[in-house]
């Protein structure tokens, strides 16, 4: 991502801070506000963080008109630019320059520390958004000296692609699996149990004797019955043409035509 230079956003505001003169540092030690004379600011105003670029800016400007007092550019933080006291989270050294080449330290105070909070938070926000756009950039540039892999086809380049064995059914179509034991399964249509119904109007009952028990069914493979003696209750044909007496004909139901 390009860096614009003309925008600058405002990253925290805070209406009402203190500016301290210090005095000289002894040693290595770091900063104490307790040598300052913390009852006695040099300047009281409103403070404001704002961010061109990676560069953030701390303005201090007057409460009521908004003129500039000091700023003090930030290059990174935590750093010399911006220290942090060793006797109180509320008061911090900064470094301020007056646009020609002179700097001076000075003192700033919140008088909550809500406030100064805040002020340490802009600061920590804004440089870890710098430090993560280096890392992209790095890693863009890396990766386009790194030559991409060419995966196209080259010209009459072909290829293959093995599917294993795959039998071709036959033309018929699909074979008729046997149902189990052996027998071929009915034909579509068929009901359950493999009878074809009867005709409309006609009865699937066999038949019934007088004593309710089914006739059997004719075997027309089993050989004929001997013929047995006529009992006949009407006598033989043959005595029809007898020499009977009239009476004895009537008597036994037949009547002899002369």
């Amino acid at each position: 991502m390009a860096e614009d230079n003309s925008y600058e956003s405002t990253l925290c505001v805070k209406p009402e801070v203190h500016v301290y003169r210090i005095p000289p540092r002894a040693s290595n030690r770091g900063y104490r506000a307790a040598d300052w004379k913390l009852d006695e600011p040099a300047w009281s105003g409103r403070m404001k963080i704002t961010a061109k670029g990676h560069l953030a800016f701390i303005k201090l400007e007057d409460k009521n008109t908004g003129e500039l007092f000091a700023q003090a550019p930030v290059t990174e933080y935590p750093g010399c630019i911006v220290e942090a006291v060793t006797d109180s989270s509320r008061y911090f050294v900064i470094r301020i320059e007056d646009g020609n080449g002179r700097h001076a330290f000075i003192g700033l105070g919140f008088a909550d520390r809500g406030d100064s909070f805040d002020f340490n938070v802009a600061l920590q926000d804004h440089f870890k958004w710098v430090k993560q756009e280096g890392e992209l950039k790095k890693q863009q540039a890396t990766e386009s000296d790194v030559p991409k892999l060419d995966l196209s086809f080259k010209e009459g380049q072909t290829i293959k692609i093995s599917i294993g064995n795959i039998k071709k059914k036959e033309a018929g179509g699909a074979k008729t699996r046997p149902a189990p034991g052996g027998f071929l399964p009915p034909p579509p249509g068929a009901k359950a149990g493999g009878l074809i119904p009867p005709p409309a109007g006609q009865q699937s009952f066999p038949p019934v004797q007088a004593n309710n028990d089914p006739v059997p069914l004719l075997d027309f493979g089993a050989p004929a019955p001997a013929a047995q003696p006529s009992t006949d209750v009407w006598g033989d044909f043959t005595s029809a043409g007898s020499n009977s007496s009239s009476k004895d004909a009537v008597q036994s139901g037949w009547v002899q035509f002369s």
